[in-house]
């Protein structure tokens, strides 16, 4: 997930929280990174951040899920990679493939993003190595801390250990 218009650190938490509520368990977050814009470069850097969960859903209803979580945290889409309130991504679901118009997973520039790799290492590493991808040579700093990040979802009811 990601964000860099208004209170990011705010919206990633919001987003998690609504994750939680719309039937996605979340059982692991990483830490939030201040990462560079790729892409579309003329816009302030991003928070970004990954999370781990577990659905009932299939990957088409949790898409749906996930850009109505978008859309209700204010989700324009005017630029292609331009800024935005809030983005969350489905990197991968279990060992599904899929290839439509709509949805890909897993996600095709997953490999290519630093902002995507680092917190992915972070709450999965067994599945970063066997993914066997190298983090590329992008600006990423540790933000907030899972502690911190964890801190902050206790608001909605949501816990977790580092």
């Amino acid at each position: 997930m990601g964000s860099n218009v208004g209170d990011s650190l705010e919206t990633l938490v919001q987003a998690v929280c609504l994750l939680e509520r719309k039937g996605i368990h979340i059982c692991k977050v990483s830490g939030i990174y201040v990462t560079e814009p790729i892409g579309y470069v003329e816009q302030d850097d991003f928070l970004n951040m990954a999370v781990q969960g577990e659905t009932a859903l299939d990957p088409q209803a949790l898409l749906e899920r996930c850009q109505e979580i978008e859309s209700a945290l204010g989700r324009v889409r005017k630029i292609h990679g331009g800024p935005r309130t809030i983005d969350i991504d489905i990197l991968l679901f279990g060992q599904t493939r899929i290839r439509e118009d709509r949805l890909v997973i897993p996600h095709p520039k997953m490999g290519e993003r630093a902002f995507v790799l680092v917190p992915l290492r972070e709450i999965a590493p067994e599945i970063f190595e066997r993914l066997q991808f190298s983090i590329p040579p992008q600006r990423v700093g540790l933000k907030y801390s899972c502690a911190d990040v964890t801190m902050r979802l206790q608001s909605c009811g949501l816990s977790f250990l580092c």
